[in-house]
């Protein structure tokens, strides 16, 4: 029985100690991760270098000769509110800014 339990514990020994392809390999799989980001850092920049440069000033839209288009003012009244001690959550306001336009 102690012969088996002395060979058994060599072999975890033997499992345990490994004769260095462990290492290789965690060697290996980082330098293969290394060279992934490499070559998708690389990609993007071929992607980016493809894309068009941003535009020169003269090819931004410019506003027309009577002015902007749709241009309106707003004159808005402020929701009075009744004083409370405790502040009001957004549920319990009323409306989103609709209501407290003034029709004419």
């Amino acid at each position: 029985m102690e012969t088996l339990r002395n060979e058994a514990l060599t072999v975890h020994q033997q499992l345990a100690a490994g004769n260095g392809v462990s290492g290789a390999l965690l060697a290996l799989v980082g330098v293969l991760v290394v060279a992934v980001l490499i070559a998708a850092f690389a990609w993007g920049r071929r992607l980016k270098a493809r894309e068009p440069g941003p535009s020169r000033p003269e090819e931004q839209p410019r506003l027309p000769a009577d002015g902007p288009v749709g241009y309106a003012v707003e004159d808005r009244e402020p929701d009075e509110l009744a004083p409370r001690e405790q502040r009001l959550t957004p549920h319990e306001v009323r409306g989103n800014g609709i209501e407290s336009r003034r029709h004419r």
